[in-house]
């Protein structure tokens, strides 16, 4: 008897085990990068649908579609022709195969679980409630399901997924047409045998709509290819190389960058051709370059440069109706292509698939705009320092939005709004940069770590006629020394004194360095701050008046306006404003000035930058640098 039961129970396994290897996945060829594709029958949407994977047909027209992420097919063309023939090939294939159970009743869900196989259902079949598809730990497990008839679900119907299946090896071969109720959540790819698909209203597809021959509809559903099956994800491009560009939160290589009210940032803020103004240092963990320097320079030259690369990048998939971008638009990693001027509305998600590496790429030939509240979305282990925004023209971003990735606009200004945050770069090659109570940070990890964070930088005058220069940092890194720079013209500077510096620490240090030789007149004072590899950075520019005659001048930065008082009797005394190409734009003549008189010089219609109030009166003449924030 034990002789016999051995043979018998190595049958019986053996018998289990050619029906779970029985189920073999379809090879679905040049149709399997479509999720939705007839062979015969038009594709229409209506509403707005969220859809991965390309989509066409091989006779027919596909309509009512906004942005897709993914290929439009349409008209028919040789991709289209050699998706019907793989098609057909792939229909065969689960037609034919050989159920590995009895036939099942025409009713799936309701809590049902099912193990890997080939289901052979011979009615008008419905999905309800909750159908569980259980891989039993095995990750290459296959499912089909032979619907010989017309196949439904009812309202919010679920296929849901155990133990390691996956939606791509889920196939639902069908004689009929298919219609899924709203709110159904499905999983596999469909192929439907000479008749239609029908989606509705909030359903979700992880999988394909295939059609043989039959129309494909769709309300407001997101479809998206399976990922899976030694499917490689997409990785995007090779990033571009931004090189001292990366240190710059904010930077216009020809243009001002000028600022309002509070706005926090990470990283440098400067341009190259014109002024940075109205950012404070306590607010800015990075260098602000209030004037061009060698540091601008550099910066300039390698935004050119990564710009030059991502305008060179060929497209993947094209965006084909920029006015409507974002409206929950997903994004895989890819270069889009955006061929008009694009407005952002709501949300746009950008998915990486779990590949943290994965770069993004957004081409804008046109201006860029966003509306009130709009926001970049990172999903699935995207990272900002992966996402890069290209445009040709203007940026602006309006109030209360969130942007991620560096930002690089060609030849056009940036403008953002009140609450804005940007988790990246706003970069411009030309045009003026402006911000309003808005937090800019650097990604992690792109710049190298800031070797200081300053607290204050201030310069007094003492009564000795020297120059007392004071700072302090809250937290230093590998620094070495600061270099205190004097520059009686606020553009040539030259190294005064050397200080040293604790050199790593996370708390408040204080500094000072006592200038005995400044100049008469303007002396203007900035901080090298030198690391111990020899890298060094610039502080916030400071100003002191060391003139020994007449006038003070305050405050100085202005804003709307500055005064001047006068330390004894004038008869009389021009005050004269000459903006930075040498022209008067301001005169004031006084007589009989007392001692002590304060004389206002209004500025609030000149633009910003640097500018000379020159004094002439019947003591002399004083020359003044003011700069207009």
């Amino acid at each position: 008897m034990k002789k016999l039961l051995l043979p018998t129970a190595s049958v019986v396994f053996l018998f289990f085990y050619s029906c779970v290897i029985f189920a073999q996945a379809p090879v679905l060829g040049n149709a399997g990068k479509y999720v939705l594709f007839t062979t015969v029958g038009a594709i229409t949407n209506t509403g707005i649908s969220q859809i991965t994977g390309d989509v066409g047909t091989n006779t027919g027209a596909v309509t009512g579609f906004g942005n897709v992420n993914g290929i439009v097919q349409s008209p028919p063309n040789s991709a289209t022709g050699d998706a019907a023939a793989d098609l057909l090939i792939a229909y065969n294939q689960l037609n034919t195969a050989t159920p590995t159970s009895t036939t099942h009743a025409p009713l799936l869900g309701n809590g049902e679980i099912l193990t890997p196989g080939v289901y052979e259902i011979s009615g008008v079949t419905t999905l309800s409630g909750d159908l569980f598809l259980d891989a039993q730990g095995n990750a290459n497990a296959v499912f089909i399901f032979q619907i010989q008839a017309a196949f439904s679900s009812s309202f919010a119907a679920k296929v849901k997924m155990l133990n390691g299946t996956q939606a791509c090896n889920v196939y639902w071969k069908v004689e009929g047409a298919v219609n899924l109720a709203s709110e159904t959540f499905f999983r596999g790819t469909i192929v439907a045998h000479n008749d239609a698909i029908a989606f509705t209203v909030k359903d979700t597809l992880e999988g394909r709509a295939l059609a043989i021959s039959g129309a494909i509809t769709l309300d407001g559903t997101m479809a998206y290819v399976p990922t899976g099956c030694g499917v490689p994800l997409p990785i995007g491009p090779v990033a571009p190389n931004l090189g001292t560009t990366a240190c710059f939160a904010i930077f216009s290589g020809n243009g001002p960058v000028t600022n309002s009210g509070i706005t926090y940032a990470k990283g440098d803020i400067g341009t190259n051709v014109g002024l940075t103004t109205g950012y404070n240092p306590l607010f800015v963990n990075g260098t602000i370059h209030p004037i061009p320097d060698g540091v601008t320079s550099a910066c300039k030259d390698d935004l050119l440069v990564a710009y030059d690369y991502l305008n060179l990048l060929p497209k993947d998939i094209e965006l084909l109706y920029p006015a409507q971008f974002g409206n929950d638009l997903v994004l895989t990693p890819h270069v889009y292509l955006l061929n008009a001027a694009t407005a952002l509305t709501g949300n746009v998600f950008l998915n990486a698939q779990g590949i943290t590496n994965a770069v993004f790429v957004i081409k804008i030939n046109g201006a860029f705009t966003t509306s009130t509240f709009s926001k970049v979305k990172l999903v699935n282990g995207t990272q900002a320092k992966n996402v890069y925004w290209k445009v040709e023209g203007a940026v602006s971003i309006s109030d209360f939005s969130v942007f991620n990735g560096t930002m690089i606009s060609n030849n056009g200004a940036i403008d953002l709004a009140t609450g804005d945050s940007i988790n990246g770069r706003i970069l411009t090659t030309t045009g003026a940069v402006t911000t309003a109570a808005s937090v800019v940070t650097i990604p992690a990890g792109t710049c190298s770590t800031l070797p200081v964070t300053w607290l204050s930088f201030t310069a007094q005058k003492n009564t000795n006629a020297s120059v007392l220069v004071k700072w302090s940092t809250s937290a230093e890194i590998n620094s070495d020394h600061f270099n205190v720079e004097r520059s009686t013209d606020g553009i040539n500077y030259k190294a005064v004194g050397t200080v040293s510096s604790t050199g790593n620490g996370n708390t408040v240090q204080y500094y000072s360095y006592t200038d005995a030789k400044a100049a008469n007149g303007n002396n203007f004072y900035r901080l090298q701050q030198v690391d111990r590899d020899g890298r060094f950075k610039y502080s916030v520019i400071v100003q002191v008046n060391m003139t020994s005659a007449m006038f003070s001048v305050f405050p100085n930065p202005a804003t709307t306006k500055t005064m001047v008082q006068v330390s004894s009797h004038l008869k009389e005394a021009s005050f004269i404003l000459i903006n930075y190409d040498g022209k008067i734009v301001y005169r004031q003549l006084r007589k009989n000035i007392n001692a002590g008189e304060v004389i206002n010089i209004p500025l609030g219609n000149f633009a910003k930058g640097v500018y000379t109030l020159k004094i002439v009166s019947d003591e002399g003449t004083s020359n003044n640098k003011i700069i207009l924030q």
